[in-house]
């Protein structure tokens, strides 16, 4: 299928599916609190065709970036008949459950797609759960410069005490440009130092520089490239590179491109026995990427691959989400004190080329575990989003109620329009911001 075709599909699928979970939240808790509703739409805009059940219109509408269900008398500013059925003549736990509703059934849905993925398939990389052992420091990088070296372990990253390599990516990635205090052991000594990472890409993201120490161990082979030529196989484990000891695949690609595409011999062990192989690095362009690089033709991905029982698969799909969520708002809390850029928010478009390409990836390898995730979180981020409390959003509407709850009194209607009113016009901005920002990371050249 072509790409302008497959994108754009993938896109409406994926996020149509989010959609229609959500607002069925919503449109459920109105019926079942008897609350009339008028429209239930996947979409905003003119309205392309759909059909009637009782009170309510059920359609497809124009635009495929939203959708909304539509209750009688939901709307403060119109005029209020006194009708049971209207939303504000409900009282306000009523119109609590009925706005939490939506997030609510987003987050479920996550929560559902993980355990059931970690059911048949639980995979991850295996550093990700080890202690934080550096295995390559990148020349020049902040990690370089603050005297960090291969071997040293991080015991304390800003607040977290003995770090798995997991948080130790959490934390660097959002905190770009900003300073993070560093322990490091080395041998028996402890070390106290500093990074900042860089903010590399174009989503800004932090790094410092640095690589764990994991085994390089061939998982794959390219056919035609140097190394399957040279005779190297499955299960080879490098040891070292020109005699340059190799405890990481990343240190290991920069090495190669230093060589300019000179021969260069790996040691590895085969069986317990050590063997030496001559090749010749090639340039060729990486997939998934926009380079091209030295590259030798190899894979080295150590995972923890199981099938988990539903309970274990349930617990690790709520930790998993839950840590999710909770970097999600941290992200949020980054960006409203300026630490991190807005290029860290993904937007639709960048939502369809990351659907997009876990079809392709479903399709290629027989395998649909990179789409499911791609869904678990979207739905999760959509529900952590429309929480945040921002008028229009189903945060924002809670938080109106709650204060309502306080007061014991209806806030004026006129603070109510105004106050709605902002929120639109911040969101318009911040939608703007955001597509503006997905298409100048999909077509950079032509923004520059």
């Amino acid at each position: 299928m072509p790409a302008f075709i497959l994108y754009p599909l993938s896109f409406i699928v994926v996020l149509g599916i989010m959609i229609v979970v959500h607002e069925w939240g919503h449109f459920a808790a109105a019926k079942l609190l008897g609350v009339r509703v008028e429209t239930f739409s996947v979409g905003f805009g003119p309205r392309l065709f759909g059909f009637r059940r009782g009170d309510t219109d059920y359609r497809i509408s124009a635009i495929p970036l939203g959708g909304y269900v539509k209750m009688s008398g939901e709307n403060p500013m119109d005029e209020r008949s006194g009708d049971p059925a209207e939303f504000l003549s409900h009282p306000r736990w009523h119109r609590f459950l009925i706005a939490i509703a939506g997030p609510f059934m987003n987050i479920v849905l996550a929560v559902a797609m993980l355990t059931g993925i970690y059911m048949f398939h639980y995979s991850r990389p295996a550093y990700l759960d080890e202690p934080a052992v550096i295995g390559w420091v990148d020349d020049s990088s902040p990690a370089a410069k603050a005297g960090i070296k291969p071997g040293d372990r991080i015991v304390q990253l800003d607040e977290l005490q003995n770090p798995t390599w997991e948080q130790v990516f959490y934390k660097e990635m959002l905190s770009p440009n900003q300073k993070l205090p560093v322990s490091v052991q080395r041998g028996t000594e402890n070390i106290s130092t500093s990074v900042v990472p860089d903010a590399v890409g174009l989503d800004k993201y932090g790094d410092a520089g640095w690589s764990p120490d994991d085994p390089v161990v061939i998982t794959a082979l390219e056919g035609g490239m140097p190394a399957a030529k040279a005779g190297a196989k499955l299960g080879d484990e490098v040891v070292s590179i020109d005699g340059v000891a190799v405890r990481s695949l990343r240190g290991m690609i920069k090495y190669l491109q230093t060589t300019n595409g000179k021969p260069v011999e790996l040691l590895a062990q085969r069986n317990g026995q050590p063997i030496k192989l001559q090749m010749v690095p090639v340039m060729t362009p990486v997939e998934g990427a926009k380079e091209s690089r030295y590259r030798l033709g190899i894979a080295s991905r150590r995972e923890k691959i199981e099938k988990l029982a539903f309970p274990l698969a349930f617990k690790k799909s709520l930790q998993d989400n839950r840590k999710n969520s909770f970097l999600a708002l941290e992200l949020i809390q980054k960006l409203i004190r300026a630490k991190v850029s807005i290029k860290q928010i993904e937007g639709p478009i960048r939502i369809g080329q990351a659907a997009g390409d876990a079809v392709q990836e479903g399709v290629q390898d027989r395998g649909w575990t990179p789409l499911l995730q791609l869904m678990a979180a979207i739905s999760l981020q959509l529900g952590v989003f429309n929480l945040l409390p921002i008028p229009i959003l189903d945060g924002g509407v809670i938080l109106l109620l709650l204060i309502e709850s306080l007061m014991r009194r209806e806030i004026s209607l006129v603070i109510k329009e105004r106050v709605y009113q902002t929120a639109f016009v911040f969101l318009l901005i911040f939608a703007s911001v955001v597509i503006f920002n997905d298409i100048s990371k999909v077509l950079p050249h032509a923004m520059q």
